[in-house]
């Protein structure tokens, strides 16, 4: 397999992203991306969840038509390829076996190396696709329904995890809480929309209080759970009478947790170069309350754009564009990891 790039030629790269619903495929040259197409899965709206196992069956479905697009786009052939690239974890195994074994077998059929990314590494590093670009080191809040992590970034490859949390991610959260407001699925966006609309201070929940940069969820899930059940006992129609004050003041409780601790991590560290990455960050809520912050504290903010902060393939795409330029390619006996780290600790 060749094994060689000649830094005078472009390097063109396919991502496969598959962790979870989103079957997505990407192309980048020389660091650009020319093409970002994801196929989302609707199937899962009617159990409230991803049931990994549909996951799986519509990556198999959509994986074909949605690489062949991808290459279109970008108006580029198989031939002009020189890697491949695919989300090896953290994820569903069954959705990542899909992308892995699809890749490999490109890998494999065209001769070119293969690269194994990770997921949360790739979300940071979804910075780089755009300007303006966060400077070294800069300190990053990973916001998804997996996972809640503060991340200071010394470098493209190289990266240490300050803070994560101890039980549950804030998107799970937010997605949680919002099906017990009786809120479709997914309901962490329908929680962001109605919050717009609610007074954030109606009803007070409480904020755990974790050691140094760790966070806790479960608590507040707990909180609101027990708080529905006691107001409901008493009238029926609470909820939907007091829906976007509920869902406001839920929010602010969760992002007031989120920034808490950037804050107390951005003095520490003494870093000014703040951003936020995963599914989460496109809240809209969570933004606003981060531009103010920066305000106060003359803080840089790099946002992604909300089709790189959801799961995408692009930002694989950044991802192995890098790893490749550092000689971190993989052999096809690498295998997905549903439980992958990554970074200092």
């Amino acid at each position: 397999m060749k094994d060689t790039y000649n830094t005078s030629s472009p390097l063109v790269i396919l991502a496969v992203e598959s962790s979870c619903d989103e079957t997505s495929a990407a192309i980048s040259k020389n660091g650009r991306v020319l093409s970002n197409i994801v196929a989302t899965q609707a199937v899962h709206e009617n159990y409230g969840g991803v049931v990994p196992e549909l996951a799986s069956r519509a990556h198999q479905q959509n994986i074909v038509p949605v690489v062949h697009q991808a290459l279109r786009e970008a108006n580029i052939t198989k031939t002009m390829l020189n890697a491949v690239a695919y989300t090896q974890g953290p994820g569903l195994l069954g959705a990542l076996l899909v992308g892995s074994s699809f890749v490999k077998s490109l890998s494999w059929g065209l001769n070119i190396p293969l690269i194994s990314v990770n997921h949360m590494q790739a979300h940071i590093l979804a910075h780089f696709i755009d300007e303006p670009r966060p400077k070294f080191p800069f300190l990053c809040l990973t916001v998804s329904g997996g996972h809640t992590q503060l991340v200071v970034v010394h470098d493209y490859l190289d990266m240490e995890i300050i803070g994560e949390t101890l039980d549950d991610a804030v998107g799970e959260a937010f997605d949680k809480i919002a099906k017990l407001l009786g809120l479709p699925y997914p309901g962490g966006p329908y929680l962001d929309k109605l919050a717009s609309q609610g007074n954030p201070s109606r009803f007070p929940f409480p904020i755990s209080s974790m050691p140094a940069m760790d966070f806790s969820f479960s608590g507040v899930k707990t909180a609101v759970l027990y708080f529905l059940r006691d107001q409901l006992k008493q009238h029926e129609s609470f909820i939907e009478e007091n829906l976007a004050d509920l869902c406001a003041s839920v929010q602010a409780t969760l992002i007031s947790m989120l920034l808490e601790k950037l804050e107390i991590a951005a003095h520490q560290i003494g870093v000014r170069e703040i951003a936020i990455a995963g599914g989460v960050s496109a809240n809209s809520g969570l933004r606003s309350q981060l531009e103010k912050l920066a305000q106060t504290n003359q803080w840089n903010v790099y946002i992604p754009k909300i089709e790189y902060c959801t799961d995408n393939a692009a930002m694989i795409a950044i991802a192995a564009h890098y790893q490749y330029l550092a000689g971190q390619t993989d052999t096809l006996t690498a295998s997905p990891n549903p439980r992958m780290k990554f970074g200092r600790k």
